[in-house]
């Protein structure tokens, strides 16, 4: 109904368009898009304002199962029941994320607190094995630099280097990545590659606690965070800084020191 009573006015607009020999066809065409562009606007911010209006009464619908599954997660927490515990939260985070009734970095944080102690060991890349990123020596690298300097022009979504690592085999790039939203998909482009002052291009090698495009990791909660790290070949000795280029995204990390 608002749709035929936008289009109505329209019309009805065009009627009275100026009559005048100086009025041109592109006058007209210029008004037309003009109104439509109004019309339009007005039925977006009537759409826009009907699922706000959805939204506000779904939130009060749902908050008690929030708070019930909150209540839950605590009692079987303190009961050191950790399943059941994990379970209930992640209930709660899942309308909490859609709803905000609460702060979801703490939720979060609980959430990733209680994945050991259930159990929630799983193969394959996790935050659970975020610990295995990070080398028990370095011993074996001419150069290791923790939370190297460089720049980055582009929004990296999140996505911080946390140590560089030069051997005479390999160059060791350890990331880190916080999820801004839930079930927040990473992976990298096997023509991700890595550029020094003294050399060409150097493909990626292999990656560890991460995927290949097009296999995707998935971060299960807002602020969660997946460390990472990216293998490639060695860069030449007298190299002093290198850049991370992953074509076609935001992962432009240039003038990483390395010496």
């Amino acid at each position: 109904m608002k749709k035929k009573n936008a289009i109505a006015l329209v019309l009805g607009m065009m009627m009275t368009l100026p009559a005048s020999a100086q009025w041109t066809n592109y006058d007209t065409q210029s008004t037309i898009r003009g109104v439509f562009g109004l019309v339009n606007a007005a039925l977006e911010s009537a759409e826009r304002k009907k699922e706000m209006e959805i939204l506000a009464r779904q939130k009060v619908e749902f908050e008690q199962s929030f708070q019930d599954a909150m209540i839950e997660a605590k009692a079987a927490e303190g009961s050191e029941n950790w399943e059941e515990a994990l379970g209930k939260y992640e209930e709660a985070a899942k309308l909490n994320c859609k709803y905000s009734y609460t702060e979801q970095r703490t939720l979060s944080q609980k959430i990733t607190s209680l994945y050991a102690k259930a159990g929630r060991e799983d193969d394959g890349p996790s935050i659970l094995h975020n610990a295995e990123v990070t080398l028990a020596d370095y011993s074996a690298y001419r150069y290791v630099r923790e939370n190297p300097v460089f720049v980055n022009k582009k929004n990296a979504n999140g996505v911080k280097i946390l140590r560089v690592a030069c051997s005479n085999s390999e160059t060791r790039v350890e990331m880190e990545v916080e999820a801004y939203s839930a079930n927040l998909p990473v992976y990298i482009k096997g023509a991700a590659y890595i550029k020094g002052n003294k050399g060409g291009k150097l493909g990626l090698a292999s990656v560890q606690n991460v995927t290949m495009a097009p296999a995707k990791t998935f971060i299960p909660w807002p602020y969660q965070k997946l460390r990472f790290a990216l293998i490639f070949p060695a860069l030449p000795e007298e190299a002093k800084e290198f850049e991370l280029i992953e074509p076609s995204t935001t992962w432009q990390f240039k003038e990483i020191k390395c010496k």
